[in-house]
């Protein structure tokens, strides 16, 4: 499976398969508690690393630090080269100390000393970046630079937000809402692109609900799957990796079925028929204004 995760791109100091996991899903509903199945979240963390993956994307505040401690149950101690990837700052009291213990926490709970990167997750997108954000870059910086952290990154961010970071410091990946129905975050997805700045959407194939449904059972999607041969998930996720190199996927699944599905999107192939279909129906713009997930 190894050769079939997309190929490598940087992030930080490593290189990483295209393809990884996103361990939220493994938490309970509304990313509460502990998952459904205890047992089958074990066995899917452990089918992510026999298949090859290298990148796991968590945070200490998934499931209350249960999808961490399933983690470690289920990893420890880590593979080389498995890349675990945290954020902090969920939380809208997010003060530099509060900050500087979400990552010790993080270490703790995942029994490392230190991390391959750690998000600063903004709360607001639409703010102006200040000095509380300056404030809040720098405590990540301090991290990397004590060998908490290989890398700072960024999630939930604006491009102007994006630009503000980079003119202080190294920011090695970003995390943002991004797929095919909503692709508000283009802008940043090319800047990130231009910089060598690996781009890693959330919810690749949209929050449950009305809009994966809409990203699923779309006409342009499902007619190319069947034409392919591929279930429409591998085409919603291939044309993300399809958009630009330095995009690294973190599809998460609570089952092994649906795990390997996942990890089979860098094999889809898109060709010219299926891209301009797909751009057709869902245009590859900042500029496209998708409906809004109801509350």
């Amino acid at each position: 499976m190894r050769e079939q995760l997309g190929g490598t791109f940087p992030l930080g100091p490593r290189r990483v398969h295209r393809v990884g996991y996103g361990a939220m899903q493994l938490s309970g509903d509304g990313v509460f508690g502990p998952p459904r199945d205890r047992d089958e979240a074990l066995r899917v963390l452990r089918a992510v690393v026999e298949a090859g993956v290298d990148h796991i994307d968590t945070a200490q505040f998934y499931g209350a630090g249960t999808v961490n401690e399933l983690i470690r149950e289920a990893l420890h101690p880590y593979p080389d080269g498995l890349a675990i990837v945290s954020k902090v700052g969920a939380r809208s009291s997010d003060r530099p100390s509060l900050l500087r213990q979400g990552i010790e926490e993080n270490l703790t709970a995942l029994g490392v000393s230190r991390l391959a990167a750690v998000n600063l997750r903004v709360v607001d997108p639409s703010e102006a970046p200040d000095g509380r954000f300056d404030a809040q870059v720098a405590t990540l910086v301090q991290a990397r630079e004590e060998g908490l952290v290989e890398g700072v990154g960024l999630s939930n961010v604006s491009l102007r937000q994006l630009l503000r970071a980079v003119a202080q410091t190294e920011i090695v990946c970003v995390q943002n809402l991004f797929n095919l129905a909503d692709q508000r975050s283009m802008d940043v997805l090319r800047e990130c692109a231009r910089r060598d700045i690996a781009f890693v959407p959330y919810c690749p194939l949209g929050w449950p609900g009305q809009v994966r449904h809409r990203i699923l059972a779309n006409p342009a999607v499902v007619a190319q799957a069947a034409r392919l041969g591929v279930t429409p998930a591998r085409i919603a996720l291939g044309r993300l990796l399809d958009l630009a190199p330095n995009v690294l996927l973190i599809p998460g699944t609570r089952t092994r079925a649906h795990l390997a599905e996942n990890l089979a999107a860098a094999d889809v192939g898109l060709d010219d028929e299926a891209r301009a279909e797909l751009r057709r129906h869902f245009p590859d713009t900042e500029q496209h204004k998708p409906e809004e997930e109801p509350a």
